[in-house]
């Protein structure tokens, strides 16, 4: 089992040696040089639950089961007790089907979708609201600013089509001073997602981890990273009012703007160890 996790943790990195996630461009820079970049190339990836059409997300695809069991998820179409039967990903069409044993119809949930500020993503605020006024986050948990400091370095040197192309968001799965699972996509909300579906497709339990994006601290993360039961969020980029608000209803430790040994703790306060002064 042990050698199992080994493997999933070492696949689950950025695949920055995969030809299929960029493109190699000429460009001119400001002194008129011919200069050669890589450029992360985007798909569109259209989901099917069942025998319904539910989106069609622009992607890197290169974990797209993770990313529409995730999807799925964070936007209550999937229970925790829902069993999927089955999960197809069509290259050629890209389209990915997820198959579950109960019958399902969202078309009028659909309808009443709330855009929000992820990338042009949207939130089906109904249901998830009130799952979120529900969830009860860790007391338990901990972090260590030693443990932010580590962890930082290691995500910022940590080979990344960030680092070879930018334009592109990354989310971490950490527990302690450790890295996990290490996702990038176009859009935050999707590396976001292909985290939760790979949670869930493994049965990895949420308490005892630390999430870390670097992407702003807007109330969709917040309620995303509720939903999957993280008591803990860091990211190295600013925040939002509503944010910050839900982060304190919900308990949950949000931590912004981290560089070094800096930070700004904006709720969640007590389960943070200051040890490293």
């Amino acid at each position: 089992m042990i050698k199992n996790k080994k493997k999933l943790q070492k696949i689950l990195k950025p695949l920055v040696n995969n030809s299929e996630l960029t493109n190699e461009i000429i460009a001119t820079d400001e002194n008129k040089k011919k200069i050669k970049l890589h450029s992360v190339v985007e798909r569109p990836l259209t989901l099917f639950l069942n025998d319904q059409e539910i989106v069609t997300m622009m992607t890197i695809c290169d974990y797209p089961k993770y990313l529409a069991i995730g999807y799925l998820i964070n936007q209550n179409m999937l229970k925790k007790n829902d069993k999927i039967t089955g999960i197809d990903y069509d290259k050629e069409i890209s389209a990915v089907v997820v198959r579950t044993k109960l019958k399902t119809n969202y078309e009028e949930k659909l309808k009443k979708k709330t855009l929000t500020s992820g990338c042009a993503q949207g939130t089906i605020f109904g249901d998830i609201m009130e799952e979120f006024d529900n969830i009860k986050l860790s007391k338990t948990a901990k972090i260590k600013t030693s443990w932010m400091i580590k962890l930082l370095k290691e995500i910022n040197t940590t080979p990344s089509l960030y680092l070879k192309a930018r334009a592109i968001h990354g989310c971490v799965l950490c527990k302690k001073d450790k890295v996990q699972v290490y996702m990038e996509d176009v859009g935050r909300h999707n590396a976001v997602d292909k985290i939760a579906g790979f949670m869930h497709k493994h049965s990895i339990s949420p308490v005892d981890k630390i999430f870390y994006t670097t992407g702003r601290l807007t109330s969709e993360m917040i309620i995303k990273t509720v939903k999957m039961n993280i008591p803990i969020l860091i990211s190295r980029n600013g925040f939002t009012s509503w944010g910050i608000e839900l982060a304190k209803k919900a308990n949950l430790t949000l931590i912004g703007r981290t560089k070094g040994k800096r930070f700004i703790a904006l709720s969640g306060t007590k389960r943070i160890i200051y040890d490293n002064n």
